[in-house]
């Protein structure tokens, strides 16, 4: 059976950069050691031949292949842009525009 240590409830405090009153660090002590306890069951359980699940649903991704064109949208764009550059906007880089 776990059980933490208030020092290590510090510890782990510390890295979570949490400030704990010494209250919380007690019930977080028994709190704490109760899910180590609880994850110390779960170890002894035989899991042997027992295939592991992704989802339980049984939904699965829909691919699809990406078709890049042209879009009017874009060419409205461009055809509104001060300046432009092959297809893309053209503008002041940001050093340019600042210094």
């Amino acid at each position: 059976m776990v059980k933490l240590s208030k020092k290590e409830v510090e510890h782990i405090a510390k890295l979570a950069r949490l400030s704990l009153t010494e209250e919380e660090k007690k019930k977080f002590a028994r709190h704490l050691s109760s899910i180590l306890n609880y994850v110390d069951q779960l170890k002894k359980i035989d899991t042997e031949g027992v295939e592991p699940i992704g989802n339980i649903v049984g939904l699965s991704n829909v691919f699809r292949k990406d078709k890049i064109t042209p879009s009017s949208l874009a060419k409205k764009l461009l055809s509104s842009a001060p300046e432009t550059k092959d297809r893309y906007l053209k503008i002041k880089g940001v050093k340019e525009t600042w210094g």
